[in-house]
């Protein structure tokens, strides 16, 4: 197998490379381990306490459902052809992980396509799912791609949190006393609208569950996570009441972050796997896990969105994290929990809990270091 076809065994005995040999200059790349270490998240280590509080919703909105955990500390790894040329911290702590879930959301889309259950993304969503959330004026237009591409303006409720919880929000002042979010404004129709949310993602999960008619945890595990070599430590809870029946038994509807608790508990090293995955365009160890097809609709910029794909962001014209080139993309957790993606320079880093505004920064180190003369 080439160096650049790596794919780390399961358990912990993942190869390390020599940086310098890897390309980078190991100074520069101390570096920018440094810059992670030293710009930690101004997050309280404990998050349920700080959701109470109302960080992301005023009361009543703000009340958890789900179950949450204090945080861990700074930590990360870095990958070049698959392999560890720098790690920091414990890399192996299942940690929330917030908005990351709704990446995982759209391979749960991307598996669902790949099986045949939702063969056509522009199909409207309540051709394939009968629940009542996709009746007529509205939200019978919305079609798989608007949910993905979060353009849908779906409307309703779900959990008992409506979608006005996520009109007006505004991701560069959320947590802060100027968010208008939650306030009132107008629908437009789907498809022509961007707004990032929750309330929608979360009725997206519940319509995979309707196709998959299967828990999207043992989907997941199933089809990509034994198969990459995963540890055991991971799990993506939901809430206390989003248990809906399916076929006569009672299932878990998860939800695309971690607002109201819940959402996926996961290590830094399980993230790199997948992270890894993407890096490959869904092939690991030689193995097709996701097609091309999902992956080329994945990564395809939003017309009205051009930084965002399918629950994936992306850097176009360098416009998401100037530092990185236009070929990054990125699965990103308020806290910040990030997966950090070039299949151009074959690099992957995972990056947990650092702050909100410096991830630009340690981009910009970690490519000093990497183009290093």
């Amino acid at each position: 197998m080439s160096h650049s076809l790596y794919a780390p065994p399961p358990g912990d005995a993942w190869e390390r490379a020599d940086p310098a040999a890897s390309g980078f200059d190991p100074a520069g790349l101390q570096t920018a381990v440094d810059y992670a270490w030293t710009h930690e998240t101004n997050w309280s280590r404990d998050i349920g306490e700080m959701l109470e509080k109302g960080y992301f919703e005023r009361a009543p909105w703000n009340e958890a459902l789900g179950p949450t955990a204090p945080r861990g500390g700074p930590n990360g790894l870095i990958l070049r052809g698959g392999k560890i040329v720098a790690e920091w911290g414990d890399t192996a702590r299942p940690d929330m992980t917030f908005s990351v879930a709704k990446s995982y959301l759209s391979l749960c889309a991307g598996l669902a396509h790949d099986a045949g259950l939702l063969p056509d993304f522009e199909q409207p969503v309540g051709a394939l799912v009968k629940d009542g959330g996709f009746e007529p004026p509205h939200n019978n237009r919305i079609v798989w791609r608007h949910l993905l591409q979060q353009t849908s303006e779906w409307e309703g409720s779900m959990w008992d949190k409506p979608d006005l919880v996520d009109r007006n929000r505004d991701l560069a002042i959320e947590g802060t006393p100027a968010s208008r979010k939650g306030e009132h404004r107008d629908l437009q129709a789907p498809g022509d609208y961007w707004e990032y949310n929750d309330v929608r993602v979360n009725r997206l999960a519940l319509s995979l569950l309707r196709i998959w008619r299967r828990p999207l945890p043992e989907v997941l595990n199933e089809k990509l996570m034994t198969p990459i070599g995963a540890s055991a430590t991971w799990r993506w809870r939901g809430y206390r009441n989003s248990w809906v029946d399916v076929d006569g038994q009672q299932m878990e509807s998860v939800p695309g972050g971690a607002h109201w608790g819940g959402g996926l508990f996961i290590s830094s090293r399980d993230h790199a796997r997948i992270a890894l995955l993407m890096a490959r365009r869904g092939v690991w160890g030689g193995q097709r896990l996701l097609s091309e097809s999902y992956i080329q609709a994945a990564l395809a910029p939003c017309p009205i969105q051009p930084t965002y794909g399918f629950l994936w962001w992306l850097n176009t014209g360098r416009a998401f994290q100037p530092a990185a080139p236009d070929t990054s993309f990125f699965a990103i957790g308020a806290g910040q929990s990030v997966l950090w993606i070039d299949p151009a320079l074959d690099l992957v880093a995972v990056v947990r809990w650092i702050g909100k505004n410096d991830l630009n920064g340690f981009i910009a180190a970690v490519l000093k270091a990497l183009h290093a003369d």
